[in-house]
């Protein structure tokens, strides 16, 4: 079933493998640069799942996982957080924040769609 997902990341590339794969598979996918950028896409649309980077520009992912969290349409959406942290501290972090998982870049496609569809199926 093709779901709404927010991937926000700065890095060009990881959006683009992100994008590509998660429409591969069918899904409708909106993109967005840092925290700030992906603001506008809280703006009442249907958002199955969040994926959001750590370190951004202008609104970090903890900052923006916290917005999402304030926000009462999104509260209860699943976040999973991409990071190249894999130190529990920050995974920790991200889960007091609100994130439902976390993804360790690099990442091959086929774990990113899994850890998707455990999520959001």
């Amino acid at each position: 079933m093709k779901k709404n997902i927010l991937i926000l990341d700065d890095s060009e590339s990881i959006r683009e493998v992100v994008i590509f794969t998660l429409e591969k598979s069918g899904h409708n996918v909106y993109a967005a640069v840092d925290g700030v950028d992906a603001l506008k896409y809280l703006d009442g649309r249907e958002l199955d799942l969040i994926i959001t980077d750590l370190y951004m520009p202008n609104m970090n992912g903890l900052e923006f996982i916290k917005e999402v969290r304030n926000t009462e349409k999104y509260k209860y959406t699943p976040i999973l957080y991409l990071t190249t942290e894999s130190q529990q501290d920050k995974k920790q972090e991200a889960k007091k924040a609100g994130a439902t998982g976390w993804i360790v870049k690099p990442f091959m496609p086929e774990k990113l769609l899994a850890a998707i569809n455990k999520i959001i199926n």
